[in-house]
């Protein structure tokens, strides 16, 4: 048995392949004020307003392809559970670059971009085109229902119960091109840690969660990441 391997990737591990991170210097909430953006409040407000800024979002994505990073973290997955071991990948992204280069356990802690959900029957379906107010919901036929299928600021990330249960029974985590400062994502290293796990942190610079990792790979992701990946699979 492999053990059990759990992956966290954030904004880092996209922003080679055209995705802005958030919480740089230069990022999205820079640029953006996510009180007005990405708030339940925001978009009871000015709902209109929101949907224009996640329809821009949706449509920067349709041109974005997978780099490096991506492909290996899906040949990773492939060698681990043919190795007999459990793998789980959590990202932050709400891209779905990981499913484009193969990733299939995977789960969407912030949402998906590409998707949408109805406030009225709570269907959650792809979202084709653009969405306003009048969008009618596929399944309940209402309009004015359908919000992004993201987590904003405020609310409760997704399938939180299955990534504790995979952090809880984990034997190695690896966090990639993630900040280490937004919880619960932030506390991640820490639930791994107390499960007796390899912590491994692949990143372009320190972060607040670093002293809590037993070894760490500086770079960009699409060349660190593989690199890893490489090493990981030869050790064990």
């Amino acid at each position: 048995m492999a053990g059990s391997l759990v992956i966290l990737t954030g904004a880092g591990i996209s922003a080679e392949s055209g995705l802005g991170t958030f919480r740089d210097t230069d990022g999205l909430w820079a640029e953006f004020d996510w009180q007005e953006l990405a708030t339940p409040e925001a978009f009871a407000a000015r709902p209109a307003r929101v949907h224009a800024f996640y329809n821009a979002r949706r449509a920067n994505l349709t041109a974005a392809r997978p780099n490096a990073a991506h492909t290996a973290l899906a040949q990773l997955e492939r060698a681990w559970l043919a190795r007999g071991g459990d793998f789980l990948l959590v990202t932050q992204n709400v891209d779905d670059l990981h499913e484009q280069a193969g990733s299939e356990r995977l789960v969407h802690m912030h949402g998906e971009l590409k998707k949408m959900r109805c406030l009225g029957c709570h269907t959650v379906t792809d979202a084709v085109g653009e969405l306003d107010t009048g969008t009618c919901c596929p399944r309940c036929q209402q309009p004015g229902f359908l919000r992004p299928h993201v987590v904003w600021f405020g609310e409760i990330p997704l399938e939180m119960d299955l990534i504790f249960q995979a952090l809880e029974t984990c034997t190695h985590f690896a966090a990639i091109g993630t900040s280490g400062t937004v919880y619960p994502a932030a506390g991640f290293s820490e639930v791994a840690k107390r499960a007796g796990a390899h912590l491994t942190e692949i990143n372009l610079a320190q972060t607040e969660t670093s002293p809590l990792f037993d070894s760490h790979v500086s770079g960009p992701a699409s060349t660190a990441v593989p690199a890893w990946v490489e090493a990981f699979l030869a050790q064990g």
